[in-house]
């Protein structure tokens, strides 16, 4: 497949002097896109060896430089990539939001290094952005198979399907060497290497620490740690349960963890989907519609939060969205039927007000009547994901 630009979705609609923090994980496509839209900008690429070593023998030369820039200059944000690399600049930008006209874009795959050493912040004056992978909305002749092998990293999703295992291995390697390594946020790289192994075949499952530990050789609170630099490192993120206006013996505090790419987890996971049905398909189908959920809250800046339903009966629900506005459950099938969703229907039972849906390859949207009070609508995956980014989910 040929190398294309992705028209992305997000909007950096900053105000005249308003700063702002974009967080990413590797590849995503953060620099393009500000390479892009930010075109004759003051740009600081930290990649850049010998831009990382002069900055960070001597941080005062980025506002030295700064603070001899014409005012036309600073028309534009300045751009600071992989800002994580050097912790001390954001010392220098303070002073420069406080005492210039000078905006910037502080732009990163890892906020972990700022947050272990106590780095100034910038107390609140840059506000956050965070970027994704690819959703279905910014793919032309969206290929839902392709997503679900390949993953939506740019590179990934168009690598021709030959190379993909050797581009995801390089995407390990390059994280476990650049930001695991290389940053020092680990002693042991050989155990948070197998840690990585036991968390791939754990995506989209509760998370038990004390046998990942007992599976990774390390102890419960080193994996702790290591699920908070996957978090911190923009690799991954938990969800919790949903345990409001609880009536039945539910689970309220296992979280789910899932990789930020479905690709990445099925590479970790030593897991193919070949075809669209049966158990990897139905998992890595139901990642895939968190990713888009994901993406669209966080593009959208809704701040509607998303969790999991469990009982300890059995009976389990996807995503909850907001406080129960919303319920989502995820299936492979092509034909939904009401014993395949006993779970939403349990569910539904405990909030009649609950928007239900069953998101499938069934070919028309339907309707299942559960009472007179509750009815689910089935929506195939196509007209959900249309649904979703018109606005009319969340």
């Amino acid at each position: 497949m040929v190398m294309r630009m992705f028209n992305r979705i997000l909007q950096l609609d900053l105000p005249d002097n308003q700063s702002c923090f974009l967080w990413g994980a590797r590849q995503t496509g953060k620099s393009s896109y500000l390479k892009t839209h930010f075109k004759g900008a003051i740009y600081y690429d930290l990649l850049d060896t010998h831009e990382l070593v002069r900055l960070t023998r001597t941080p005062q030369l980025l506002r030295e430089e700064i603070l001899d820039l014409e005012q036309q200059d600073l028309t534009k944000p300045i751009i600071i990539d992989e800002i994580q690399k050097v912790p001390e600049l954001l010392n220098e930008v303070h002073w420069l939001i406080e005492n210039t006209n000078a905006q910037f874009i502080l732009c990163g795959s890892s906020a972990r290094k700022l947050k272990v050493q106590s780095t100034n912040l910038l107390g609140g004056r840059a506000w956050i952005y965070h970027f994704y992978p690819l959703t279905s909305k910014e793919i032309p002749d969206f290929d839902l198979l392709r997503a679900l092998q390949h993953g939506l990293v740019p590179k990934h999703y168009l690598s021709q399907a030959k190379y993909i295992l050797d581009n995801l291995q390089a995407y390990i390697e390059i994280y476990l060497t650049d930001e695991i390594r290389n940053e020092g946020l680990v002693r042991n790289l050989a155990g948070f290497a197998r840690f990585l192994d036991v968390a791939g075949i754990s995506n989209a499952e509760m998370i038990n620490a004390t046998n990942i530990a007992a599976d990774c050789g390390v102890n419960r609170s080193t994996v702790q740690g290591y699920f908070q630099i996957l978090q911190d490192t923009l690799l991954g993120s938990f969800i919790y349960p949903y345990r409001k206006k609880v009536k039945r013996d539910i689970i309220a505090a296992t979280p789910k963890f899932y990789f930020f790419d479905v690709g990445v987890a099925n590479y970790l996971a030593r897991q193919t989907v070949t075809e669209l049905k049966g158990m990897s398909a139905g998992k890595a189908f139901e990642h895939f519609i968190l990713m888009e959920l994901t993406a669209y809250i966080g593009l959208k800046r809704t701040k509607t939060p998303i969790h999991y339903w469990r009982t300890k009966t059995g009976f389990e629900v996807d995503f909850i969205l907001g406080n129960a506005e919303v319920a989502v459950e995820v299936k492979i099938s092509t034909q939904v039927k009401k014993q395949d969703i006993k779970g939403l229907i349990a569910f539904c039972e405990e909030h009649p007000q609950t928007n239900a849906i069953v998101v499938s390859q069934d070919t028309r949207p339907r309707r299942i009547v559960v009472n007179e009070h509750t009815s689910i609508r089935i929506l195939p995956w196509q007209k959900f994901l249309d649904s979703l980014w018109k606005g009319d989910i969340v």
